[in-house]
């Protein structure tokens, strides 16, 4: 039972990681077309 908890739990991180990653990437991509106001705004509403 424990075994398997921590197993879901690396996994949940390991899928955590990957999609921030995939977020910033996305982000930095953007960031030079609409600019860092737009973004902090909904950084900052979530």
């Amino acid at each position: 039972m424990t075994k398997l908890s921590s197993y879901s739990t690396k996994s949940m991180v390991i899928r955590l990681i990957y999609s921030m990653s995939k977020y910033i990437s996305t982000y930095f991509e953007l960031l030079p077309n609409i600019g860092i106001p737009p973004i902090v705004a909904l950084l900052l509403e979530k």
